[in-house]
């Protein structure tokens, strides 16, 4: 496969799996579509011509000929300068690389982070909660996430990637709709009662099963176990952590238990305080499944993939 193309079917297999459907998100690049038509000759330059075509600003190609050909792929969560000096050691020992590809975005797809924020508020909306509502309280959240990546060191791994001549790629919000969909799904169809089966039913999936062994597992930080689970939310996608006030208006909507890949303690304050459950999965556990899903994808069609930085491969 060429670059662009594990690029596209990035996009592809992250927006079949979006929360929004295909209406929402051909309504996202019509808007950038607008938007960039409007905007003056100066201004022009300045914009993101991916956008264009991509809905998820945390997804880009870093680095490197998009007409590359790739055969073999170095995957990883966090792939940072020293897993790029890794892959440059591991071609020094005859290991084929073609590509590094991180869930976690770096250089221009990290400063974009908070872009890709406002789906949570259409996930929410789903599940009860005005969707008016939901935007006021992930505008301000998107702010605060703004406020905080942009004084970060961006390109440290694209510079590394650029001079050691190594492609990078990053996969974010695509691989976290692939596992927030997966799992709702999953929990749907398998209707867990108690709160404690929630937690029982994730430890039967690979990744949340070796999670288990090394101490970071799926847990209960809200509620107890043998509390009525009720309607369970997944919500593993949109950027970072939403904001304290969502915990509210989901649980007046009538969510009993919510699903996390992590949650700050101003959220597990509010869910005490409102009689949410909520079930902590795993970060990076949660990280594995999306990227293993994407990572089926490419192995199908031919693409051979090694792992590092905390993710490890399970196959469906």
């Amino acid at each position: 496969m060429k670059l662009q193309e594990i690029y596209d079917l990035a996009i592809e297999v992250g927006s079949a799996a979006d929360p929004r459907g295909k209406a929402g998100i051909e309504r996202i690049l019509s808007d950038a579509k607008k938007g960039y038509e409007s905007l003056s000759d100066d201004d022009k330059k300045f914009f993101d011509e991916e956008k264009l075509v991509n809905p998820y600003a945390d997804t880009r190609i870093l680095y490197g000929d998009p007409e590359a050909e790739i055969s073999n792929i170095f995957a990883g969560i966090d792939m940072e300068v020293q897993e790029l000096l890794l892959a440059d050691r591991l071609k020094e020992k005859g290991i084929e690389i073609d590509l590094v590809v991180s869930h976690h975005p770096e250089g221009r797809a990290l400063a974009a982070l908070d872009q890709v924020m406002k789906m949570q508020a259409d996930i929410w909306h789903e599940f009860g909660v005005p969707i008016n509502i939901g935007d006021v309280l992930m505008d301000k959240r998107a702010k605060e996430v703004k406020r905080a990546v942009s004084p970060i060191n961006h390109d440290r791994p694209v510079d590394c990637a650029r001079l050691l001549g190594i492609p990078l790629m990053c996969v974010h919000t695509p691989a976290d709709n692939l596992v927030s969909s997966y799992l709702q799904k999953y929990l749907e169809d398998s209707e867990p009662y108690l709160v404690e089966d929630v937690v029982k039913g994730l430890r039967d999936i690979p990744e949340y099963e070796e999670a288990t062994k090394m101490n970071a597992g799926p847990t209960i930080v809200s509620g107890n176990g043998k509390r009525r689970a009720g309607k369970v939310l997944v919500m593993m996608t949109g950027g970072t952590g939403g904001p304290e006030g969502s915990v509210e208006k989901l649980a007046a909507a009538g969510v009993g238990t919510m699903v996390e890949m992590h949650i700050d303690e101003k959220l597990k304050k509010k869910a005490d305080e409102f009689g949410l459950n909520v079930v902590i999965a795993g970060h990076i556990a949660s990280d594995n499944i999306g990227v293993n899903l994407f990572l089926d994808q490419l192995e199908e069609r031919g693409i051979e993939v090694i792992t590092g930085s905390g993710l490890k491969r399970f196959k469906r």
